[in-house]
């Protein structure tokens, strides 16, 4: 009975919650975005929409309560089939692919006709049965941040709700002579390449703004919006790197995450360090048979790129994160004594030299530092000799747990009161 009364709470709770956190850590009204709104109208992502569906289908599955009486063995067996079906997904999509950019393949429609079939009928089945493996790991999360001590009554505020979609992509808008993220707008996630290319350059050309247009791992809204991975790894750390966003808008650090570069830092660098950590503790708890091998370098949030082999001569043992740091401290250096041109010609020509190793960036500029600059959760990172991130790291190193870590985080409203605590110690 008191299982079914706190199930009742925290969905009435989630309800009032959701048009206060359609999120801070994604669109922000910012004066530069009415320079830029005529370019990126016909693109916008529909939040409204989007949030509406999303709820509705959690509120079916709520209803149900199918999660809170289902076994362990059962939510593995419902995990295991659906994250199998995914996987599955993707082979076909890059069987396919590889049909279009045969060149011996003079059909590739027609060779890949059952391969689509099979795929549409997937992707129902997926459709289906995505509802219950996100219940399932929602479950699975919020027990496990009841261990860490991140619940009242033994619960999560707010509960924890995701769904796994495609995602928007988003715009980021930079200064040119300082790398700042002054304004981002969310854009329709079927955007081609060209129209990103467009934009960006249609952008640029009428304002003195820097623009790119990136992906993005999942969004802040409520419920969370989240890639659809094979990954289980990746998907529960972005899940809880979103809750964390969910939990910190309530507080006065997300509150404020528009505020400064520094704020935005600061709840970005905190959400990366928690989504790690929580997901490490979920699969200790839940699939623990998992951790046969080691933990791969953690990068969800990091500049997405794609890893080959480096041609003969390249980089050795090339460590990205550290090329990028360097990249970006002579970079702000170049923008520092006014060299604008000289600093865009030099971001050019690294991320050249990335792409001969083997790193795959489309685009390198200030808006990409101002918007992978603000995961700062290691030591080296696209945010260069940036302070904040190193006392967010700082000042969970020294903290107890990582709920005393978030609970700290979350009382800041400026950098100061943070840079105060850490040079206390």
């Amino acid at each position: 009975m008191m299982q079914k009364v706190i199930r009742t709470l925290n969905f009435a709770a989630a309800s009032c919650l959701v048009l206060l956190l359609i999120t801070t850590s994604i669109w922000q009204p910012v004066n530069p975005e009415d320079v830029i709104r005529p370019a990126t109208r016909p693109y916008e992502f529909d939040y409204l929409a989007w949030t509406v569906g999303a709820f509705w289908n959690k509120s079916a599955v709520a209803s149900l309560g199918i999660s809170h009486y289902s076994s362990f063995y059962q939510d593995r067996q419902i995990i295991k089939g659906y994250f199998t079906l995914l996987k599955d997904n993707e082979e076909l999509k890059n069987e396919i692919e590889k049909l279009y950019t045969n060149p011996d393949v003079e059909d590739p429609k027609l060779e890949s006709t059952a391969m689509q079939v099979e795929l549409q009928s997937n992707q129902k089945k997926l459709d289906q049965q995505s509802s219950l493996a996100e219940a399932v790991i929602q479950k699975q999360i919020s027990i496990t941040l009841d261990r860490l001590g991140l619940t009242s009554l033994r619960q999560p505020f707010p509960p924890v709700l995701y769904h796994s979609t495609e995602l928007p992509k988003e715009l980021i808008i930079s200064q040119r002579n300082v790398i700042e993220q002054v304004a981002s707008v969310s854009l329709r996630a079927d955007m081609s390449l060209d129209e990103m290319n467009a934009l960006e350059d249609e952008v640029e050309a009428d304002s003195d703004y820097s623009a790119l247009v990136v992906d993005v791992g999942g969004v802040g809204t409520y419920p969370t919006m989240v890639i659809r991975t094979s990954s289980i790894s990746y998907l529960i750390e972005t899940v809880a790197h979103e809750w964390t966003h969910n939990y910190l808008n309530l507080r006065p650090l997300g509150i404020r995450y528009s505020s400064s570069p520094e704020l935005r830092t600061m709840n970005e660098t905190t959400a990366s360090i928690a989504g790690e950590e929580i997901s490490q503790a979920v699969t200790r708890y839940f699939y623990a048979d998992l951790l046969d091998t080691p933990n791969t370098p953690y990068k969800t949030y990091e500049a997405k790129y794609v890893v080959e082999s480096p041609p003969p001569g390249g980089w050795v043992n090339v460590d990205f994160r550290k090329e990028m740091y360097q990249t970006r401290v002579h970079v702000d250096e170049l923008l520092a004594a006014g060299q604008i041109t000289e600093a865009e010609s030099y971001m050019e020509e690294r991320r050249q030299l990335f792409w001969s190793q083997g790193f795959s960036i489309r685009k390198l500029n200030q808006a990409y530092f101002a918007f992978h600059g603000a995961y700062a959760d290691q030591e080296y990172s696209a945010a260069g000799e940036d302070p904040v991130g190193s006392a967010v790291r700082s000042l969970r190193a020294r903290s107890s747990s990582l709920a005393d870590f978030i609970k700290k985080m979350s009382s800041f409203s400026s950098y100061d009161q943070l840079s105060k605590v850490v040079n206390a110690y």
